[in-house]
């Protein structure tokens, strides 16, 4: 378990049984079918036992449930089940997350405003420069009143044809609270017309705090 403050680790809990549930939004634009297609689901991660991994290192094992939007009926009355099952390292200088079999280095220690890395430092990806956007932060997410949240910009890159920006939210005692996703491509240049108002492909993704605990 990761305990110092003064690092910043209590960004990312590492108590066993500790979940967050997330409502997600996600919108996939193509241009070959023409078709923009939106999905609403509810996600929940939850840590549920500590391991070695392959290196021998202390590693935790999060599995992740999935429950699709039903306009007939409430979240609460569809069940979860099985997604998918992650993996993360953790330890007083950083932490590491394997999603779909590629690490990503997530956050680094101590949390400082405008520290960057190599997010992508241990994939095959290509250079990603994280960093702190803000620390600290009073912010309110998903409804949920946050006293310490901190930023990471993982990507914010732009051209006239295709935009990418990817950023996610830590709050303190918690763990990840938001996701974005915008990664989008369009050919058809109009001036002055933002590419957000012309997608042609890509995708538009959102992944926000709903509840947390720990069972």
């Amino acid at each position: 378990m990761l305990e110092s403050v003064s690092l910043g680790t209590d960004y990312y809990p590492t108590q066993i049984g500790k979940f967050v549930e997330y409502d997600v939004d996600s919108t996939i634009y193509n241009n070959l079918t023409q078709t923009v297609v939106t999905y609403k689901y509810r996600i929940k991660e939850k840590f549920t036992a500590l391991f070695k991994d392959n290196e021998g290192k202390d590693a935790i094992r999060i599995e992740r449930f999935v429950k699709r939007y039903n306009a007939q009926k409430p979240y609460d009355s569809i069940p979860y089940t099985i997604k998918e099952v992650w993996m993360a390292n953790a330890d007083e200088k950083k932490i590491q997350v394997v999603e779909n079999n590629i690490r990503y280095t997530k956050l680094i220690f101590p949390v400082q405003k405008n520290a960057s890395w190599n997010g992508n430092a241990l994939n095959t990806l290509g250079e990603w420069l994280y960093n702190y956007k803000y620390v600290d932060v009073k912010e309110n997410v998903g409804g949920v009143p946050l006293e310490k949240v901190l930023q990471v910009i993982q990507r914010d890159y732009a051209t006239l044809i295709n935009k990418q920006f990817y950023a996610e939210k830590y709050a303190k005692g918690i763990g990840l609270v938001y996701r974005e996703i915008m990664d989008i491509t369009s050919n058809n240049v109009q001036p002055g017309v933002p590419i957000e108002q012309r997608i042609e492909n890509g995708v538009i993704y959102k992944q926000v705090l709903y509840r947390y605990g720990y069972e």
